[in-house]
């Protein structure tokens, strides 16, 4: 292939990429990545962090001006200032004390009642199991989601031998990248773990998930967890 075709083929490719057609009305469909535009700053939806408290709530900084989903279809649109992914027009954004990076938005579908966004690191990897500073976890709450009720708290650990010993068994996980949970009796029970670190306002939040036979979680890559940790699930 000469070298001019090949650019058009990249070219091409990276247009497909996040970029859906739907072929009844021939419109693109864009699998937009969840963020809010805010005084000129791109904050991006901060899925291993929850508000830990909403005294953490600051002050109003103002309302969603437009939502970019379901109404933008050109891949080439420039967000502005007031745009949110997926949050409707008119929906209260916060300012979070002690941490001028992060913005968060009412949510009751959420811990805590928030979505977080961040910029810069409060989206990167100091969000990794692997960064939780676990000598400074006082408290454990374990949540379970997609519940006929909504979500359900399940559990809350206090104990600092009980919140080492939890710790330790997702520590000592087996990574296994290739697992496929067991879908044959439906969809896997799905946790959430909070855990809080001090006085921090935001808490570190990460999955848990169970096929009927196999617990599971994703540190980084798919791990395998012992049964063990289902005496964790119940207070």
């Amino acid at each position: 292939m000469k070298r001019g075709g090949l650019w058009i083929l990249i070219i091409f490719i990276l247009f497909l990429v996040g970029c859906r057609h739907d072929p009844l009305t021939r419109e693109t469909i864009i699998d937009w990545a969840d963020f809010i535009k805010w005084d000129g700053v791109h904050y991006d939806r901060n899925y291993s962090g929850v508000l830990a408290d909403e005294s953490y709530i600051g002050e109003k900084l103002g309302t969603v001006k437009f939502k970019i989903a379901d109404n933008v279809n050109n891949p080439n649109y420039k967000s502005k200032d007031g745009d949110a992914a997926f949050h409707e027009k008119g929906t209260e954004v916060f300012a979070v004390k002690e941490n001028p990076n992060i913005i968060a938005v009412k949510v009751s579908e959420e811990i805590n009642g928030y979505q977080l966004y961040g910029m810069g690191e409060e989206v990167a990897d100091r969000w990794d199991f692997k960064q939780l500073p676990i000598d400074q976890v006082r408290r454990v709450e374990i949540y379970q989601l997609y519940t006929p009720e909504g979500i359900i708290q399940r559990a809350e650990w206090k104990n600092k031998v009980e919140v080492e010993r939890l710790i330790q068994l997702l520590t000592n996980s087996q990574d296994q990248p290739n697992f496929e949970p067991n879908t044959e009796k439906g969809d896997p029970d799905y946790y959430e773990m909070v855990f809080y670190i001090g006085e921090s306002p935001i808490a570190y939040k990460y999955s848990l998930l169970f096929d009927g036979n196999t617990y599971y979680w994703y540190p980084l890559e798919t791990a395998i967890l012992p049964n063990d940790i289902q005496e964790f699930l119940q207070d």
